[in-house]
């Protein structure tokens, strides 16, 4: 059983995937239409180097490059106590499955450590590019200079790309965490949200100024996500205001978990109250030994959110 989102984004899951490795816990996996996608490319620049092995070699370096970003999320992620166990490689890049505490210094920690991996990265590529250089390679060995010089762009642009204000990338989530911290945690996600709409046609306008087809889908898929942050935020602000169930508390906050269809199956994908229905999905029947609290985030089984009745003490 999961916290119920609003809406589920458009983002790449197992399904049509199959599994690469798994690594610090984390299974990484890669969907099949990056095959495709990769012979487009491959073949498209061609003719920029001396063999097409060098345009494999690229398109394996950028998302090694994507991978390392994924993994900075994932481990920042586990390191504050949240869960990150996978990571889907699809052709807009990759995908890691965080959940942190919901706290905005977690959130905040768990999306910056992605874009601080291509921080990193930076000054390293900028010695190989500027080291051969010094060594003539564009006399020499052009291929290999063309080669370190495009990986080098690469994470440049993955960098100031990501670091867009824009909602669901990470510069937008990283607006959302600092935003939390001053309006809280339902509307600094509508706020963002809001943000990623006018972020959305900004793209769809350079995308028919450049003819860009990439361009075009990248701004469908941050509409789609933005529209579900707006339902999430939603769901968030009605859930804080929502009545609470008496008899029940989380074992960790000690919260009193909302009343209302603010949990989902993970069967059927159908919401239901848990704590109406004692752990138990009205839609398909299935039991859940663990229910998260919405407040901390925290996992913990079923009968450990009972509060017994006070004891009657005589006066």
């Amino acid at each position: 059983m999961v916290e119920r989102p609003g809406f589920v984004p458009m983002t790449p899951t197992r399904k049509g995937s199959f599994h690469l490795f798994h690594f610090a816990g984390v299974d990484v996996f890669l969907h099949w239409s990056w095959f495709l996608v990769a012979l487009y490319e491959i073949n498209y620049r061609k003719a920029l180097y001396s063999s097409v092995l060098w345009n494999v070699l690229e398109y394996l370096a950028l998302f090694l490059i994507v991978l390392l970003h994924e993994f900075g999320h994932s481990l920042a992620c586990r390191s504050v106590g949240g869960q990150a166990n996978q990571i889907v490689l699809w052709p807009l890049g990759g995908v890691a499955y965080v959940s942190p505490p919901p706290r905005p210094g977690a959130m905040l920690w768990s999306i910056a450590a992605g874009p601080l991996v291509n921080v990193v990265l930076l000054p390293i590529l900028t010695l190989a590019a500027l080291w051969t250089g010094a060594l003539h390679w564009d006399v020499e060995l052009p291929s290999n200079l063309l080669f370190i010089r495009s990986i080098w762009l690469t994470n440049l642009v993955l960098l100031i790309f990501n670091m867009l204000p824009i909602y669901p990338l990470d510069g937008g989530q990283i607006l959302r965490s600092l935003l939390w911290f001053v309006v809280g945690r339902a509307r600094s996600l509508m706020v963002t949200s809001i943000i990623g709409f006018v972020g959305v046609a900004a793209l769809i306008g350079f995308a028919v100024l450049a003819q860009s087809v990439w361009i075009g889908i990248i701004a469908v898929f941050i509409l789609l996500n933005c529209w579900g942050g707006l339902l999430q935020a939603r769901a968030l602000a009605r859930a804080a205001q929502a009545p609470r169930h008496a008899g029940f508390g989380c074992p960790a906050c000690q919260t009193a978990p909302p009343q209302g269809n603010f949990w989902l199956c993970g069967k059927c994908r159908k919401a239901f109250d848990t704590f109406a229905t004692r752990a138990v999905c009205p839609h398909c029947g299935e039991q859940f030994a663990v229910t998260r609290c919405l407040d901390c985030g925290e996992m913990r089984p079923f009968n450990e959110w009972i509060v017994p009745p006070p004891f009657p003490t005589n006066g």
